[in-house]
């Protein structure tokens, strides 16, 4: 067998499973293929009888392989292989799509009892680790003075710039604590991009399908949009940005390179890097979303497109409201040569962070809590997105079209034209079922086959059964 590069830091069995996880993804290991045997795994890795029977545990709990009575273990039968969904080509002269209804009914569904929230992209709180938290908040309050209850320097906590400098070396960022400005969350790490560096009337490229919180805050600032084709697995077409960017007057450009929202796309490093030069070339900003670049389900974080801003053109944000805790608002975004303009907008606009929680995350960071909550995080997402796959393998449509994420919360589906996913979402809640119909991630007229699911939850029989409950709805349409 092809083997991967074990890493020391992780348990044997780990290691064989995600050789075997590695085999499986790239099709070397087909479905229905036969695994080795037990006895034939201790060989090839020099391992005890219990550490193969605890790696092959590990891929069956991912439902990538099953055991057959008397026979041995397969790569399973249930993994059907969906097609991908297509590159986006966005329409152009169509009219603006009207989305409170949609925003409202989500925002209701959200707090309904008993509702399965396909819908929301966030982890559930069973996946954080609450009285780890809530003890770094104690102890936020008992050494800071006055309790927390004083103003925060305008760049941020002193504490907490130093800990997102020191975890940059991860992606190879180079920054230091003087880099980093600290804001509520990373929606308004991009606001404050938005406000400082465009004007009403101005145009902005983003990727298409794209998140329908920046589309609706680019919105209310009154800029014009302009959405570009995005391939589902490596996000935005270098080609179409080229032609826009030498063609069109476009102030600047805001993109999720690590695992996108809603698409999950993955920028490789090259187009990173070449996306970085043409926008630098032409004297034109990037906003970098990396909310998601902590959950990748590889065996190494990916890398930014900052990692390669030489000229400062690139303004990286980020935030733990993905990965740890929502709810404290914890942001920061490093705006490069733009520092001091996002600082003059963020003393107009806010003059200051939310000092307790910043401070408590700045704990939780500096006391490694935060690195051993994110591998179990990790595992836990990546179980729950194979099960997803499988579930709508075995129960949706043929013709259904799914994305294959190596990271981050979301899952594209592109279903067959007839369906309207807006009606879908309707009939669904009526079921305890909350979806994202796939126009709310644009603003023009389209998408209306599609739809997002999200897979911050944990699995769970019940879970998997609402998910075939969506399944049967969509195979009745």
């Amino acid at each position: 067998m092809k083997s991967v590069r074990l890493n020391i830091k992780e348990h044997l069995y780990q290691g064989i499973a995600r050789t075997i996880e590695h085999q499986i993804d790239h099709e070397v290991l087909k479905i229905g293929d036969k695994l080795p045997s037990i006895r034939m795994i201790c060989r090839q890795h020099g391992v005890s009888m219990s550490t193969a029977q605890q790696a092959y545990y590990d891929l069956e709990r991912k439902s990538l392989i099953e055991s057959r009575p008397q026979s041995g273990y397969y790569v399973a039968q249930s993994l059907r292989q969906l097609a991908i969904p297509t590159t986006s080509r966005p329409v152009v002269k169509t009219p603006g799509n009207k989305l409170e209804d949609i925003f409202q009914s989500l925002h209701c569904s959200a707090n309904l009892k008993d509702m399965t929230l396909f819908s929301t992209g966030a982890p559930a709180k069973e996946l954080l680790p609450i009285p780890k938290l809530n003890k770094a908040l104690i102890q936020a309050m008992r050494e800071m003075t006055g309790s927390g209850t004083r103003y925060d320097p305008v760049q941020g906590n002193d504490k907490l710039r130093k800990q997102i400098a020191k975890w940059s070396f991860l992606w190879q960022g180079r920054l230091t604590d003087q880099d980093i400005v600290t804001t509520a969350g990373c929606i308004a790490a991009i606001s404050l991009c938005l406000t400082t560096l465009t004007r009403r009337g101005d145009t902005i490229a983003v990727e298409s399908p794209c998140f329908f919180g920046t589309l609706q805050l680019a919105h209310s600032l009154g800029l014009n949009v302009v959405e570009v084709p995005t391939h589902p697995q490596t996000g935005i077409e270098l080609d179409a940005l080229k032609k826009l960017v030498h063609h069109n007057k476009i102030k600047l450009c805001l993109l999720v390179s690590n695992f996108s929202n809603p698409l999950g796309s993955l920028m490789p490093d090259e187009h990173k890097k070449e996306v970085v030069r043409l926008l630098a070339h032409h004297d034109i900003p990037l906003i970098e979303d990396d909310l998601y670049g902590e959950l990748y389900f590889g065996k190494s974080r990916p890398i930014c497109c900052k990692t390669f801003d030489e000229s400062g053109h690139v303004l990286w944000c980020s935030s733990v409201s993905k990965t740890l805790a929502p709810g404290y608002r914890v942001g920061w975004l490093a705006p490069g040569r733009y520092k001091d303009q996002i600082l003059r907008t963020k003393l107009y606009h806010t003059l200051s962070s939310p000092s307790v929680t910043h401070e408590a995350i700045a704990n939780f960071l500096e006391n490694g809590r935060y690195e051993a909550h994110l591998r179990t995080l990790r595992q836990r997402l990546h179980t729950t997105y194979l099960n997803y796959v499988r579930v709508i393998g075995e129960s949706f449509p043929e013709n259904t079209k799914l994305s294959r994420p190596q990271g981050g919360l979301s899952l594209w589906l592109e279903l067959d034209k007839k369906i309207n996913t807006v009606e879908l979402h309707h009939l669904a809640l009526k079921q305890k079922i909350s979806i994202s119909p796939g126009s709310m991630f644009t603003l023009r007229d389209q998408y209306h086959h599609c739809t997002r699911l999200a897979y911050g939850l944990p699995w769970s029989e019940s879970l998997e059964g609402k998910l075939r409950q969506l399944g049967k709805l969509v195979r009745t349409w």
